[in-house]
C-alpha cells in the first residue's frame, strides 16, 4: 500500500494521480452503451431477452420467465432462518424510520398584497431501482432504494437486478418482498437501464431510476438522463479513515479493508498525523489479507487506489477530507464533533470508533447510496427528497396581482418580450374593463 506525505514536494501531483478516475468516459465503453440503448428502443423485449441470454447467461425463453411474482418473493422471505429474518428486519425498519423524517411536506403562505404563494410536494408515479446482482448480491441495496421510494409514497417500484445462470439470491427476493417492491424482473446491464427509461410491451416506463451498477450501469444511466431521472452517476465504492490519539490498528486496517474487497477498482484512504500507527495499520492489513476470503479483490483495489497519508495535523486533515469529498468518512477520534463543523463534502460522516462504515452499509438507518469520486462536493445521499417533486403555486387575488403586473410589464419589455408585457398588462385594472387594452 502506497505511503504519502503532505510534506513531500511531490505531494499534490502523487494525490492527484490518486484520485483520478474516470467512471464511464471510455469511448469503446459509450459505443457499446448507446448501441444497446438504441436496440432497445427499437426491439424492446426481444433485445432485452437476447442480451439477458447473451450477456447473463440466464436461459429464459421468454420475458416472462425474467419477471418474479409476489409469491416466490414471500416465499424467499419466510425460508430465511430467524436470525437472518431479524437482522433485515431491524434493518428495515431503522431505514424506514430515518427517512420518514426526510418526508416534505406541501406549504402556502399569503403575502402582503393578498397573493397566495406555495409549494406542492408530489411523489413520483413510478420508479424504477438496480440493484447488483453480478460478482455480488446487495440485498441492503434492495432496502436502501425501496424504502426511501415507499416512504414518499410512489405507487409503483420496478425493480431490475441480474441474476447470472438464473440464479439469485433468496435474500435479495426476501428483502424485496420486505421492502414492497411491486414488480422484479432478473434483467441488468445497460438493457436494464434503457428498457426502464423507454418502456418495452413487459417493462412499464419508469419516471426515475436509482441505484449503483458496473461501469455500463452508470454509463447507461447518464446516457438516458434527460428522459428519466436519476439519482447519480456512481463510481467504486470509496472509504477514507482519519485516525488521531489512541487506536486499534487491527480495526482501522479492517475499515480501510471494508471498501478494499468491494472492487479491484474500490478506493480505501487512511489519513493519520501518527507515523507510526500508518506503520502498525500497515501491517494489520498484511496480516488481515492472510485470512480475508476476498483478498485478492482487496489486495489489488490497495495497490490500485489505495494509500496511507502522513500529515502534519488536524488542520491538514480537514483541507484533504474536503479535498477529497469522500463517499465514506470515518473520524476515528475521541471528540469527533470538534471537526465536524469544518468537513464541508462527503456523502456520510461516521463518527467515532464504535461507528464503523459496514454499520452504516446495513442498518445505522441513513442511505447507503451515497455521492462517489469527488462529487460529495455538489451530491447528496439517496433519499426520499429523490422521489419526490415540488411544484410552485401561485394564486394571485385581482387587487394582489395589480402592482406585480406593472412590475411584470415593465420587466417583460425590458427583456423585448411584447407578448409577456402585455399578457400582465392586460391584468393591471382588468376589473375596470372587459377588453384586452393596449
Amino acid at each position: 500500500m502506497r505511503r504519502l506525505s503532505t510534506q513531500d514536494a511531490e505531494f499534490a501531483t502523487q494525490l492527484k494521480q490518486l484520485l483520478a478516475f474516470e467512471t464511464v468516459n471510455d469511448p469503446a465503453l459509450l459505443r457499446t452503451v448507446d448501441q444497446i440503448i438504441a436496440d432497445v428502443r427499437v426491439h424492446g423485449d426481444a433485445t432485452v431477452l437476447a442480451l439477458t441470454q447473451q450477456f447473463d447467461q440466464h436461459p429464459a425463453q421468454s420475458m416472462a420467465e425474467l419477471e418474479l411474482g409476489q409469491a416466490a418473493l414471500k416465499a424467499a422471505f419466510d425460508q430465511l432462518s430467524p436470525d437472518v429474518r431479524a437482522a433485515l428486519e431491524l434493518a428495515a425498519q431503522r431505514i424506514r424510520e430515518f427517512h420518514q423524517r426526510q418526508v416534505q411536506d406541501s406549504w402556502q403562505y399569503q403575502d402582503a398584497l393578498g397573493n397566495t404563494l406555495g409549494q406542492k410536494v408530489t411523489p413520483l408515479d413510478r420508479v424504477g431501482i438496480y440493484v447488483p446482482g453480478g460478482k455480488a448480491s446487495y440485498p441492503s441495496s434492495v432496502l436502501m432504494n425501496a424504502i426511501p421510494a415507499h416512504v414518499a409514497g410512489v405507487a409503483e417500484i420496478i425493480m431490475v437486478v441480474p441474476a447470472p445462470k438464473g440464479e439469485l439470491s433468496p435474500l435479495v427476493l426476501a428483502a424485496a418482498h420486505l421492502a414492497g417492491v411491486s414488480r422484479l424482473l432478473t434483467i441488468g446491464g445497460a438493457q436494464a437501464v434503457a428498457a426502464l427509461a423507454y418502456g418495452t410491451a413487459t417493462i412499464p416506463q419508469v419516471d426515475k431510476i436509482t441505484g449503483p451498477g458496473n461501469r455500463y450501469v452508470a454509463a447507461a444511466k447518464r446516457a438516458v438522463f434527460g428522459q428519466v431521472g436519476i439519482d447519480m452517476i456512481a463510481g467504486p465504492s470509496e472509504i477514507l479513515v482519519y485516525a488521531e490519539g489512541d487506536n486499534n490498528p487491527a480495526w482501522l486496517a479492517m475499515d480501510v479493508l471494508s471498501q478494499a474487497e468491494h472492487d479491484e477498482v474500490a478506493q480505501s484512504i487512511l489519513i493519520s498525523s501518527d507515523a507510526r500507527l500508518l506503520d502498525q495499520v500497515d501491517a494489520a492489513i498484511t496480516e488481515h489479507l492472510t485470512t480475508l476470503p476476498k483478498a485478492q479483490i482487496a489486495q489489488t483495489s490497495l495497490q490500485n487506489r489505495g494509500a496511507l497519508i502522513l500529515v502534519r495535523d488536524r488542520a491538514e486533515a480537514l483541507a484533504l477530507i474536503n479535498q477529497i469529498a469522500p463517499e465514506h468518512l470515518e473520524l476515528c477520534m475521541d471528540r469527533p464533533e470538534e471537526m465536524l463543523d469544518g468537513i464541508r463534502h462527503a456523502g456520510a460522516i461516521f463518527m467515532g470508533r464504535h461507528s464503523p462504515e459496514a454499520i452504516g452499509d446495513y442498518c445505522a438507518g441513513p442511505n447507503h447510496v451515497l455521492p462517489t469520486s469527488g462529487t460529495a462536493r455538489f451530491s447528496s445521499p439517496l433519499g426520499v427528497y429523490d422521489f419526490q417533486k415540488r411544484s410552485s403555486i401561485i394564486y394571485c387575488s385581482p387587487e394582489g396581482s395589480q402592482s406585480l403586473a406593472r412590475a411584470a410589464d415593465i420587466l417583460a419589455q425590458q427583456e423585448d418580450l411584447d407578448a409577456h408585457a402585455r399578457s400582465a398588462r392586460y391584468r393591471v385594472n382588468a376589473s375596470n374593463s372587459t377588453g384586452a387594452a393596449e
